[in-house]
């Protein structure tokens, strides 16, 4: 098995309006964009310094009705074994392995309860990771999940997830939080039980990190996005912030410091 295998190696943005979204997150986390090059294809690339930490590209149009989105990639070195090991464990393929020319394979599809993410595939060498804190990168992988013992049971099979640090939640009535690792590593992000009531059906999100959250906060807001909860301050002494950006796409910032 790859040493990435199950860890999240790609973010993309799917939204109405690539330029308009270009500007908030330059403006928001600090990125400068450029075009990737592909032929036949508009895809922006997002850096941080001299580092690709994602891609923006407009929403296709056989997504017609559906929003704007974050979408997490996770690697996988054999395509097709995690496909049916995916719909074995309960999950679903929305969109079968497909070649992206030069770069590599990739396939979208969803855990049990319906939250999606897209598998990656490639032969090249994947570049080192900066530390999870490391602003202008994404900082946590979160799931809000159907059902929190039921998702576990589905990732760590799938994936070889293994348990972090759990936190009880349930004085703020939201159960436990479950925070993960890859294969025992450092902890790459944390799962919980979607609070009843929640307006969105299971989904993933991501963190930005950025410095100084209040100024970042600012920022969404000038910038015409929305702060939909926090700030908030979450074990091990960070900050944190969910947001909506211009065009309807959620996501969140994370801090060090306020």
């Amino acid at each position: 098995m790859h040493k990435d295998y199950g860890t999240f190696c790609w973010y993309e943005l799917m939204t109405p309006d690539v330029p308009a979204a270009e500007r908030f997150y330059a403006s928001v986390v600090g990125w400068s964009t450029r075009d990737s090059g592909m032929e036949g294809m508009n895809y922006t690339l997002a850096y941080a310094g001299e580092t690709q930490v994602a891609g923006l590209m407009e929403l296709p149009k056989e997504a017609e009705g559906m929003p704007p989105m974050w979408m997490g990639y996770i690697f996988t070195d054999t395509l097709e074994e995690t496909l049916g090991d995916i719909e074995m464990n309960g999950g679903k393929t929305h969109r079968q392995p497909q070649d992206i020319p030069g770069v590599g394979r990739f396939a979208v599809v969803a855990d049990p309860h319906g939250a999606v993410f897209s598998l990656f595939s490639t032969e090249d060498e994947s570049p080192d990771r900066p530390e999870m804190m490391t602003p202008g990168h994404i900082g946590w992988n979160e799931l809000m999940a159907g059902e929190l013992d039921g998702a576990w049971d589905f990732y760590s099979k799938t994936f070889g997830w293994t348990k972090d640090m759990a936190v009880d939640m349930s004085d703020a009535g939201m159960g436990t939080y479950q925070t993960f690792a890859v294969r025992g590593g450092n902890a790459i992000g944390g799962m919980m039980t979607n609070p009843p009531g929640t307006p969105m059906p299971p989904f993933w999100s991501y963190y930005f990190v950025v410095e100084g959250l209040d100024a970042a906060g600012k920022r969404v807001t000038d910038g015409g996005g929305q702060v939909v909860m926090g700030p908030m301050e979450v074990p091990g002494g960070a900050w944190i912030l969910n947001c909506v950006d211009p065009q309807g796409a959620y996501f969140s910032l994370v801090a060090t410091s306020r």
